[in-house]
């Protein structure tokens, strides 16, 4: 058995480490580096236009790149978006892709990289997470994003906070909410504790934010009970990935997918006994993936005829958006707040039909029943819903403010 080694020794060890230049550390003890020089990449060209925008690092569903070629469609604006990658990811495409063991071990790219996006003139900082790694975490705060995000905006920066999910959605607040099937309801998860702990700080940081002027957006319109004085930036999908001329519903058996990137957020095992039984009947073929890179995705979606997202966290965002686009009738638990929100933003109605662990059942009876009807409707509306609020344009608008620019003009469906 290995002896621990005491974490004041391994503290200090790192801390004589990092004195060291990394060169030579190359050269000398290349395995003190989990990474080689190799792996570092070059940074992309600043954009040469009088707004320049860069947003990092999480690029989680590639909505980062997403929201940063949504941004140009506006007047002068420039936008690079950075994600830090972890070995094995799902492939999403990003402008700067950084290698996890760089990002948060080499402080020769950690201060290269503060030098760099000090020569934007706006940064969105996703999900809580630090642009430059560990270079401004302390020992009392281990997450340097927040000051970061202070240094970027007495810099000159305009700066704002981006809000995905689970970093600043409050496991006791949703629990207590209009979603009865919470995933944070589990005593023996062992990770609610830990979510609450970090979402309240994170929830304590941007009020102390918010009154230095940086402010909140949030990708989801649930998270809007969480930070309501935040702003909605909807999320970005290309509707010419996901389109297709088949309509759903023509099978005799209907194929019902669902890909879920985390089966307990989702609300997997609340739902997937009755997918099992009605598999059984004959009613629909079930079928589970996991694992696919987003490349799959569009492939995957277009042979389906039916795509189910979650029922569990009440909300609904990019996967949702996805299927919806590709004309498939979506089956997922949104909460009224949602559709509220969403009704409010454009007009439409969220054509996401509602299932619950409760209900899923009686839906999947009155889709049956109203094949022609529920295939027509998908096929219509919800490639209506992403072209209004999710192919970019609407994201742009709500960009405009905070980047100081003229917005786009409107979509005439959008009202």
């Amino acid at each position: 058995m290995t002896p621990q080694i005491p974490a004041p020794v391994s503290r200090l060890a790192g801390a004589v480490v990092r004195r060291i230049p990394e060169p030579v550390l190359h050269r000398v003890a290349p395995s003190l580096l989990p990474f080689s020089p190799q792996d570092v990449p070059p940074t992309p060209p600043v954009p040469a236009t009088p707004v320049r925008l860069y947003l990092g690092p999480a690029n989680y569903a590639g909505q980062g790149y997403a929201w940063a070629r949504a941004a140009e469609r506006l007047p002068g604006v420039g936008a690079i978006s950075m994600a830090a990658e972890r070995p094995g990811g799902f492939g999403f495409t990003s402008d700067y892709p950084v290698p996890i063991a760089v990002y948060g071990s080499s402080r020769r790219w950690q201060r290269r990289q503060k030098a760099y996006v000090e020569r934007f003139t706006h940064v969105v900082v996703e999900a809580q997470r630090a642009l430059f790694g560990t270079l401004m975490a302390t020992p009392s705060q281990r997450n340097g994003a927040y000051a970061e995000a202070r240094a970027l905006a007495a810099h000159g920066a305009c700066v704002a906070m981006l809000c995905h999910g689970s970093d600043i959605r409050v496991p006791s607040r949703h629990l207590a909410g209009a979603t009865p099937w919470s995933p944070f309801g589990d005593p023996e998860w062992e990770l609610v504790g830990h979510l609450e702990r970090q979402t309240r700080a994170a929830e304590a940081a941007l009020v102390e934010l918010r009154a230095a002027g940086i402010q909140t957006f949030v990708s989801t319109p649930d998270l809007l009970l969480d930070q309501p004085e935040a702003t909605w930036l909807p999320v970005v999908v290309d509707p010419e990935v996901w389109r297709t001329q088949a309509p759903p519903l023509e099978r005799e058996v209907p194929l019902v997918v669902h890909a879920p990137s985390a089966s307990r957020l989702k609300g997997t095992e609340l739902v997937e006994p009755v997918l099992t039984e009605l598999d059984r009947r004959g009613w629909i073929t079930y079928r589970r993936v996991e694992g696919v890179t987003s490349a799959q995705m569009p492939a995957l979606y277009r042979d389906a005829d039916v795509v189910l997202d979650q029922f569990a966290l009440g909300s609904y965002g990019v996967a949702a958006c996805e299927a919806m686009a590709a004309g498939r009738v979506v089956v997922s638990h949104v909460t009224q707040q949602s559709r509220d929100v969403v009704q409010a933003a454009c007009g439409l109605d969220l054509p996401i039909l509602e299932g619950t662990p409760d209900t899923l059942e009686d839906v999947f009876t009155a889709l049956l029943d109203d094949r022609a009807g529920a295939g027509e409707r998908a096929a219509r509306q919800g490639p209506e819903l992403v072209r209004v609020l999710h192919d970019g344009a609407k994201s742009a608008r709500v960009l405009a403010p905070f980047l100081g620019v003229g917005a786009v003009e409107p979509d005439a469906g959008e009202r």
